[in-house]
């Protein structure tokens, strides 16, 4: 149904959809893109920066995975010379290239391990990372009750799972419209609610859960038991 309805322009992700570079182009534009956020979904963007800065706070040794990495926009929270294994992983290759670019522009190639993986079924063992981040994704998957299970099930006990999501109980009335074109473009899921972000986090064993909400995007983060 939804390929049925997918409005024109947009793209698929495998597409690199128009979407993902405008996502990408504010992030890394502070002013002009803080601004389109706080207008646009009544958020601040500066909550994001925070939240990626966690991963410059892994000590070295450590395993990060960054899903899905999208355009690449955590990597702004990675260090040169960080000294850590970050897996870049995301479900369309057209993303991880534009990983590897963001990469190879800050000097911090030798870090980051690009790899094709779908959220639902992680190539990745169990307890395998320190960090997992999932920047404005959960909005995205088919399946996000599924994808916390998963990214849980791939973090180390006393790790963290972070991240970032549309709601579908965050942004008011703002947060309508931008749900509604993202589902008839075929680029987000069925989401979630806050109480449902938080009970999965739980069954897949963190505590200490945090919701924080900024406009249409809420920011949550556990520590696995």
């Amino acid at each position: 149904m939804l390929d049925r309805l997918r409005l024109p322009g947009l793209g698929g992700w495998s597409d690199d959809p128009l979407w993902a570079t405008f996502y990408d182009w504010s992030v890394e534009h502070p002013r002009a893109g803080g601004a389109v956020w706080k207008l646009g979904i009544g958020s601040d963007l500066g909550l994001l920066y925070n939240a990626a800065a966690e991963i410059g706070r892994q000590p070295a040794g450590s395993s990060v995975l960054d899903v899905p990495c999208g355009g690449g926009v955590a990597l702004r929270g990675l260090r040169p010379g960080q000294g850590i294994r970050y897996v870049a992983a995301d479900i369309a290759q057209a993303m991880l290239d534009r990983t590897t670019d963001a990469a190879r522009e800050r000097s911090l190639s030798d870090q980051v391990e690009p790899r094709i993986a779908d959220v639902g079924a992680l190539p990745f063992g169990d307890g395998e990372f320190d960090l997992v981040v999932s920047f404005t994704g959960l909005h995205c998957f088919p399946d996000p009750h599924l994808a916390v299970l998963e990214m849980g099930r791939v973090t180390h006990a006393g790790g963290v799972l972070t991240g970032s999501a549309l709601l579908n109980d965050t942004g008011g009335v703002r947060g309508v419209p931008v749900r509604r074109v993202g589902r008839l473009s075929g680029l987000l899921g069925p989401g979630a609610t806050k109480a449902e972000v938080r009970d999965w986090m739980a069954e897949a064993g963190f505590v200490d859960v945090t919701v924080k909400v900024s406009g249409a995007i809420a920011y949550f983060r556990g520590v696995k038991l």
